[in-house]
C-alpha cells in the first residue's frame, strides 16, 4: 500500500487501494475497487466499497458506509450509522452522521450538515451552513420551464441553492427577472409557495 497505513484489525481486499499518507485502521473494511488516498482516514467499524472513494482530509468512521460511485473528500466526515452511495459527493468541511443517508446524485458541501433521519436523494444540493435532520427540512425543485435543472430550498436557514446561486429567496428572486421575465415570474412563484409553507407552520 505504498506509504499508507493500514493497521489493527483492519482489512482491505479485493481490487481496493489504499495510498498515499491514508490510514485504515480499528476494524475498518475496505473492499471492491474502493479508493482511499491522500489523507483520508477509514477507522472504527467503517465500511468503504464498490467503485467509492474517500480522500484529501476525509474521515469515515463510526459504523458508516460508503460505496456505489460515492466519493468523499475534502474535509469531510461520514460517521455514526450514516450512509453515503449511490453518486453521491460529500466535500468541504461537510458532514453526514446518525442514520442520514445521502445518495443518488445528491451532493452536500460547504459547512452542510445531515443528521436525524433525513435521505438526502435525487440531485439534492445541501450547502453553505444548511442543516437538515429530517425529509422536511428540505425540498428539490425542478426548472420546467427552461434548463431542466434541480435545485434546494434548505429550511434551517431558509436558502436557495440554484447552479451557483446562493441566497435568500428574494435575492433569488431579483437574480431571475434579471435574466428573463419567464424566469423571474416562475421562481417567485416557487418561492412565494415555500413562504406559505412556512408561515403555515408557524400558525
Amino acid at each position: 500500500y505504498g506509504d499508507a497505513n493500514v493497521f489493527g484489525s483492519a482489512q482491505v481486499y479485493g481490487n481496493s487501494q489504499v495510498s498515499g499518507m491514508a490510514q485504515v485502521y480499528g476494524n475498518a473494511i475496505v473492499h471492491g475497487m474502493a479508493q482511499i488516498y491522500s489523507n483520508a482516514r477509514v477507522y472504527d467499524c467503517a465500511e468503504v466499497y464498490s467503485d467509492a472513494k474517500v480522500y484529501g482530509n476525509a474521515e469515515v468512521y463510526g459504523v458508516a458506509r460508503v460505496f456505489g460511485n460515492a466519493e468523499v473528500y475534502g474535509n469531510a466526515r461520514v460517521y455514526k450509522s450514516a450512509i453515503v452511495s449511490g453518486k453521491a459527493n460529500v466535500y468541504g468541511d461537510s458532514s453526514v452522521r446518525g442514520n442520514a443517508k445521502v445518495f443518488d446524485n445528491a451532493a452536500i458541501y460547504g459547512q452542510a450538515k445531515a443528521g436525524g433521519i433525513v435521505a438526502l436523494r435525487g440531485n439534492a444540493e445541501l450547502s453553505g451552513t444548511a442543516c437538515v435532520s429530517s425529509d422536511t427540512d428540505y425540498i428539490v425543485f425542478k426548472n420546467w420551464w427552461s434548463s431542466g435543472r434541480y435545485f434546494t430550498w434548505t429550511r434551517s436557514n431558509n436558502k436557495w441553492k440554484v447552479g451557483c446561486f446562493y441566497g435568500t429567496g428574494e435575492e433569488l428572486i431579483r437574480k431571475a427577472y434579471n435574466d428573463s421575465e419567464m424566469s423571474g415570474r416562475e421562481y417567485e412563484r416557487i418561492v412565494r409557495y415555500v413562504e406559505e409553507i412556512l408561515n403555515d407552520n408557524q400558525e
